[in-house]
């Protein structure tokens, strides 16, 4: 008797990795949008500067924002932000959507091996 056994691994491997990059890039999309909230807003250009990046195979992304003031204006807590923004605009929102980014990249990931 001879048995046959097919492996779709490298398929499902396929469709993981694809949904694994949409949901990241979901997910730095999503923390963009609640950074942008409480970015420090003076004439608009940090927030303006504010992007997600995701590597071309998916494995990590970032999402920055590029002013030559950026880095200070995210670490000084001394500094006066009025209207609801803060410091921290990046990392308090990370930490505060750390559940629905893990959703969103789960999400993906679930959709596209269906």
């Amino acid at each position: 008797m001879t048995y046959t056994i097919t492996s779709h691994a490298t398929a499902v491997a396929v469709k993981v990795n694809a949904g694994a990059k949409a949901g990241l890039t979901a997910a730095l999309e999503h923390l963009l949008e609640e950074s942008r909230r409480i970015v420090p807003i003076d004439e608009g250009t940090l927030s303006r500067s504010g992007k997600v990046s995701v590597t071309a195979d998916g494995t990590e992304g970032a999402v920055s924002y590029d002013t030559p003031y950026a880095a200070k204006q995210h670490e000084d807590m001394t500094l006066n932000h009025p209207n609801g923004r803060q410091a921290k605009y990046l990392e308090q929102p990370a930490h505060a959507e750390k559940a629905t980014m893990t959703g969103l990249v789960a999400g993906a990931i679930r959709a596209a091996v269906k």
